[in-house]
């Protein structure tokens, strides 16, 4: 059977596994104290020079997420998602468990804009303090629907966070397919836009792991004291270190996102031609077609994908591409599209 469920299904690449192989005989300093964490910490600075960075490297993203928001925030503050935002709907409540409320707003095309921002904050204003108060900004990029911000849509953010004084956070579990879907900035942009924001390891072709980026000198003192309490430093911190030394040594990150991102575009290139209809248009490597019952029935005996959503009697599936897809699996998977849009035209006639 073909996977194409998620861009975490598979191990790691091939330059992690040498390095990991290298230095499973050292000694190393615990809890990121260690000499692969310097050098690690060193690499991701290399990429982001215009800003003073601090990184500290945890195991996947909810934690990463729970522990950010749980630093930053006061008792009273909360943060603005989207509907579709991560923390908003598959962290288990991760972040409200902490005591802090997730202000929902409806996205647009996956994304937040500068507009839903101030109207959220202004709302929040009419009662003050009976209600909580709106500090932080959440983004993912790329979005939880394969779209992209732009670099207008990313300066506006900047801007009316700048005039409310909220802070910016993206999350970047998929930020190589961003960086790479054609946009015209780099990770050294997203430093500068960005109070905090995370860098993707597990669905980029790490085996687990993500960077904590924090450019706000405000919110850099004592960060390693909630990583502690939240359950989110791990002892064995080398490991977190060289995913990332393996992802950026050789700017295996950036390729990778290539890869999927192509590799995504053919399939949705393809179903776009076979005639199946796109709840939204990817720029990165989630694909969302919409399919009816018979061709779900056929699809789902030779390609692992997720049901995500259902459009009145039809279904939205999602197939996501990873740094372990192939061309071959590619072609395949355009080869039972076909077939399950030809079945289906038999069965109607």
């Amino acid at each position: 059977m073909l996977f194409f469920k998620n861009d975490y299904g598979q191990g790691c690449i091939p330059e992690i596994l040498e390095l990991l192989e290298k230095a499973n005989h050292t000694d190393n300093n615990g809890y990121g104290q260690d000499n692969y964490t310097k050098k690690a910490v060193e690499m991701l600075r290399s990429k982001m020079p215009d800003t003073d960075t601090d990184i500290h490297f945890v195991i996947g993203g909810t934690i990463c997420n729970q522990t950010i928001f749980k630093h930053i925030l006061r008792p009273f503050e909360a943060v603005i998602s989207t509907d579709t935002g991560h923390i908003a709907t598959h962290e288990t409540g991760s972040v409200e468990a902490t005591g802090h409320k997730v202000i929902i707003i409806p996205n647009a095309a996956g994304k937040l804009t500068a507009a839903s921002v101030r109207k959220v904050f202004n709302d929040h204003m009419i009662q003050y303090e009976h209600m909580v108060y709106p500090k932080a900004v959440y983004i993912s990029n790329s979005t939880e629907l394969g779209t992209v911000y732009s670099r207008k849509e990313l300066e506006e953010l900047r801007t009316i966070c700048n005039e409310l004084n909220l802070y910016l956070v993206m999350d970047g579990a998929r930020l190589s397919s961003a960086l790479m879907s054609g946009v015209d900035y780099t990770l050294n942009d997203v430093a500068k836009w960005c109070d905090v924001f995370s860098i993707g390891g597990t669905k980029s072709g790490a085996l687990f792991g993500e960077a904590i980026c924090i450019t706000n000198p405000l919110l850099k003192p004592y960060f390693r004291f909630d990583l502690k309490q939240n359950g989110a430093m791990l002892a064995k911190g080398w490991l977190l270190a060289l995913q990332f030394i393996g992802l950026f040594e050789n700017n295996s990150f950036y390729t990778i996102g290539k890869k999927e991102n192509d590799l995504a575009q053919e399939i949705q290139d393809q179903a776009l031609e076979l005639g199946y209809p796109l709840f939204m248009r990817s720029e990165t490597n989630q694909i969302f077609l919409v399919i009816n019952k018979s061709e779900l029935e056929y699809l789902k005996e030779r390609v692992d994908f997720e049901i995500w959503d259902y459009w009145n009697d039809d279904i939205v599936v999602r197939f996501v591409t990873s740094f372990a897809t192939t061309h071959e699996e590619v072609e395949y998977l355009c080869v039972y599209l076909e077939e399950a849009k030809n079945l289906n035209k038999k069965e109607q006639e």
